[in-house]
């Protein structure tokens, strides 16, 4: 696959929004994609957010496999980030969240306090690249709905701020990508999760290396899923059998690829196969 270059407008507006809103932010949560947690890590996020204290977030993390989701989260520990699992659709995130945020900017209390201030509600952005569940994350902590939710890319368009109890306010911003995949399986990933719109690679690359990659490590799934007895042969025999035993059939008992295609990549988006991880450590 060639390199995916692309950096839209308003990709390169949200960055400006989240550079002019660091100096009044006190620390930044990352939101990461716990099924493809380094594809879904923004390599640029470091330079932008520059020393500010951060804690990385696995969320969909109930999607994700466990084994990986407590690797990933002792990776990070031991490079000093903190990081937590979290799925916003029904995790209490406030008291999950709040103990480690407290832990992790008391130094900043201190100082605070030794200046003679009270304490207030710590200011957090929230990062990610789209569709990683951002404004989903944002009305569960806040147990309220003014931020948009959906299941496309970009949803997000302005920055807004929501206050979660007395114990911190947050920066919603909008998904932002970098200029370029250099990584060809990055950019599968992400489009095999919808992460980046669809028009950015054929689908049916996007499917076949998906299957590859649930052949090699989540077999057992893939073929409970669509009912094979057998995972040998290549990937668009696996196709022919799953649009057989589907009924995804043309006139003259030909099997549908197109429609195959679509509804196996449906599948995987919506997490038919179990709790599976992209990305592995």
């Amino acid at each position: 696959m060639k390199q995916i270059q692309w950096f839209p407008g308003h990709m390169a507006k949200a960055r400006r929004q989240v550079e002019e809103k660091l100096g009044v932010i006190d620390v930044v949560f990352e939101l990461l994609d716990a099924r493809a947690v380094k594809s879904s890590m923004n390599p640029t996020l470091s330079e932008i957010i520059k020393n500010k204290p951060k804690m990385v977030l696995l969320n969909k993390a109930d999607l994700a496999d466990p084994k990986q989701n407590k690797r990933w989260v002792n990776y990070f520990e031991n490079q000093g980030i903190a990081a937590v699992c979290t799925n916003s659709l029904v995790d209490d995130l406030s008291s999950t969240l709040v103990p480690r945020l407290e832990r992790l900017m008391a130094p900043l209390r201190e100082k605070e306090e030794s200046r003679g201030m009270k304490k207030r509600p710590l200011r957090v952005m929230i990062v990610g690249i789209p569709n990683v569940g951002k404004s989903q994350f944002i009305n569960r902590l806040s147990n309220k709905n003014k931020t948009k939710t959906g299941d496309k890319p970009g949803v997000t368009k302005i920055q807004q701020y929501l206050r979660v109890g007395d114990d911190f306010e947050v920066l919603d911003n909008p998904g932002i990508l970098w200029p370029k995949f250099d990584d060809p399986d990055v950019g599968f990933k992400l489009a095999l999760l919808g992460s980046i719109k669809d028009d950015l690679l054929p689908l049916d690359e996007v499917l076949f290396y998906g299957l590859r990659y649930l052949k090699e490590y989540y077999p057992n799934q893939l073929k409970e899923r669509y009912s094979l007895t057998s995972l040998d042969g290549e990937i668009v025999d696996l196709l022919e059998q799953i649009g057989r035993n589907r009924g995804s059939l043309l006139k003259g008992n030909t099997v549908d690829m197109e429609r195959v295609i679509k509804y196996v990549v449906a599948d995987i988006r919506e997490a038919k196969f179990g709790r599976v991880s992209y990305d592995r450590i």
